[in-house]
């Protein structure tokens, strides 16, 4: 009796499927700028906050078809979850966390500091792994620590040069790299995990656009048709390239997942640069080198230790 064989192509559909929702989650992160710009007549405070009522709806109206579907085991499996203290208090930090993240880069965009965001976030994943040694006791290797050492020369020559840290890119990063730290003892998947982190956040947003409501001054009063339509977008807008980057982690793998993420800051960096023509001075571009390098060192050195560890283990 012949056993079933597995189409050949199954796994290679699945990867370009995961390869497709990749790419197109980072380039969606790294065109925001352009989206949050044309909403001209918003504060910032305001923006984040439509951003946080608005995901809030979204996926209020989402989650529970995918949930009486059975998704992530159903209500009850989710319920159980939500009764833990530990869950609540992991998806508390992160949403502060997130808040500032938002907060920082919205602030970068209306004030003409998107390449100020992109740096934020090209500096995470080595703040990351600075994170990783202060608080998980990790040892970094030699590539390591010199891909680390660029990236604060890089800084510090941007300090030197502007006068002053470049804090949006250190807020953005650090808030980033701390949410990425508390979500490693996360449990819910991610667009259930959000769910929880914009509830955290939900009241105090919606007090904030009903003070502007009430004062006369809210965009959703001011404000054009377009910028009207693009509020009550702002949900999707969040939630779409999670659910495309959800996608790709299940069928990518996080080497590569590793590379694709900076696909967003390089856009980013591009929008700024290019589209808005934010100023790149000497000491910015000094600064932007140092970085790059200490990226590159940073990728080439993890590339070389995943396929060393698979060496081993094929050869166990």
């Amino acid at each position: 009796m012949r056993v079933a064989e597995t189409p050949k192509h199954s796994h290679s559909g699945e990867l370009k499927i995961g390869l497709v929702c990749a790419i197109v989650a980072h380039t969606m992160w790294g065109l925001f700028p352009i989206y949050w710009r044309q909403i001209g007549n918003a504060d910032s405070m305001e923006l984040v906050s439509h951003r946080i009522v608005w995901s809030f709806v979204t996926l209020g109206l989402v989650l529970p078809v995918m949930l009486w579907r059975g998704r992530w085991g159903g209500f009850s499996v989710v319920l159980r979850e939500l009764r833990s203290r530990r869950v609540w208090a992991v998806y508390i930090v992160a949403a502060l966390m997130i808040a500032i993240n938002w907060l920082a880069f919205i602030w970068a965009v209306n004030n003409n500091r998107v390449l100020e965001a992109s740096l934020g976030y090209y500096i995470n994943p080595l703040l990351n792994v600075l994170l990783g040694v202060v608080v998980l006791g990790e040892r970094l290797r030699w590539p390591q620590w010199v891909a680390v050492g660029f990236a604060a020369v890089g800084v510090s020559v941007m300090a030197i040069g502007n006068g002053g840290l470049p804090w949006v890119s250190m807020a953005m990063a650090s808030s980033f790299a701390v949410y990425g730290l508390v979500k490693k003892k996360a449990t819910l998947p991610v667009l259930l995990g959000l769910m929880l982190e914009v509830t955290v956040l939900v009241v105090p947003a919606a007090i904030y656009l009903g003070l502007r409501l009430a004062e006369g001054v809210s965009t959703m009063q001011t404000g054009t048709p377009v910028e009207f339509g693009m509020l009550l977008g702002a949900g999707v807008i969040t939630i779409a390239p999670l659910a495309f980057f959800a996608a790709a982690v299940q069928r990518v793998d996080l080497s590569l997942m590793g590379i694709l993420q900076y696909v967003g800051p390089t856009l980013q960096f591009w929008v700024g640069y290019v589209l808005f023509e934010e100023p790149l001075d000497p000491s910015r571009k000094m600064g932007f080198v140092f970085v790059w390098i200490g990226l590159l060192i940073f990728l080439v050195a993890s590339q070389f230790k995943r396929r060393r560890s698979t060496l081993v283990a094929e050869a166990n």
